[in-house]
């Protein structure tokens, strides 16, 4: 053997993996929003991969896909990503969610924030999801009642509210069921407004200013998160107090929220993933619902209103924005 050949072959031999050392697992993430929306999100779950002691390209390696609003494309990105025999599959809206279910009864499924997964029909029960789903809910449709406290805490005189909600999104209708019923003996009555995706926007809110309310109601949506300085700037222009279900979006302009973290429950999806790869099965693995929720205001947005928010919301708030 020349010198030449041996020295190439034994790099070859430093460069192979080990024996019997197994390739890193793929996760693939389908992100309703855009890849910059979304970025914050991931990087929190690679941290929390980190705690976990899972490291990235060697544990595993993150496939990180973006619908930008349009939840029609969740079916073909779904059969993109299984092509690639992922480990898990991820998604954040139940649109997402389903179109997985759909698609694959075996690949393990972990959904991120999502609405109400049992009363959606993600899975059956909280304690024991049965099949190959599971994940970590946002709990959006418990704290509906607390946005309409906030309004009327801030908006005591308002009669009439528009309720923003996605029509591709399940979980949707039966939420704006409930803000209505929280409105209902408040002398407050409601319209429901309803866009499928960030081009349906412009028309969604022209047709609330013909409705002429006093504030809009924002059913927490992956898709709003992702259109949040547009919808700031909407409601703005008609000079609309927003409450919404997800503090990105009052850092995007919006007034209020009040919800939990959207980046700790990223982070803590890391936890499911590495039990998945260990080979825990979804069924076994109960869904979480967080625990601890948050106040954001953006006082920049309250002053270009003319609003004052009462001293005793602003004592509760967790995040102020000036």
């Amino acid at each position: 053997m020349s010198m030449t050949r041996g020295i190439l072959v034994g790099l070859l031999v430093a460069l192979a993996p080990p024996a019997g050392a197994q390739a890193p697992a793929r996760v693939a993430w389908i992100f309703s929003s855009s890849a910059n929306v979304s970025s914050p999100c991931a990087s929190a779950f690679k941290a929390g991969m980190r705690e976990q002691g899972m490291v990235e390209g060697k544990r595993y390696v993150l496939d990180l896909t973006f619908a930008e609003g349009n939840y029609e494309r969740f079916p073909a990105m779904t059969k993109e990503a299984l092509l690639r025999t992922p480990a898990v599959l991820i998604g954040q809206t139940i649109a997402s969610i389903r179109a997985m279910q759909q698609a694959t009864q075996t690949v393990p499924i972990l959904f991120v924030g999502v609405n109400d997964p049992v009363g959606s029909g993600l899975v059956g029960n909280l304690a024991r999801p049965e099949g190959n789903t599971t994940g970590l809910s946002n709990q959006g449709e418990d704290l509906l009642t607390k946005y309409v406290e906030f309004l009327r805490e801030i908006l005591p005189r308002a009669k009439r509210v528009a309720i923003l909600f996605n029509t591709g999104n399940g979980s949707h209708p039966k939420m704006v069921e409930r803000v209505r019923s929280s409105t209902a003996g408040l002398g407050i009555a409601t319209q429901s407004f309803g866009a499928n995706s960030p081009g349906d926007l412009d028309a969604t809110f022209g047709a609330i200013a013909k409705y002429r309310p006093d504030a809009v109601v924002l059913i927490r949506d992956a898709m709003f998160v992702g259109e949040r300085e547009r919808i700031a700037a909407l409601a703005l222009k008609q000079r609309l107090p927003t409450f919404v279900g997800d503090a990105r979006m009052v850092q995007g302009g919006g007034l209020i929220s009040y919800a939990a973290s959207s980046l700790m429950i990223c982070r803590r999806a890391a936890v499911y993933v590495k039990k998945i790869l260990e080979g825990a099965k979804p069924a076994d693995l109960p869904v979480e619902q967080p625990t601890t929720f948050e106040l954001a205001i953006n006082m920049k947005t309250a002053k270009a209103l003319g609003l004052t928010i009462p001293k005793s919301v602003l004592a509760r708030a967790d995040e102020v924005i000036q």
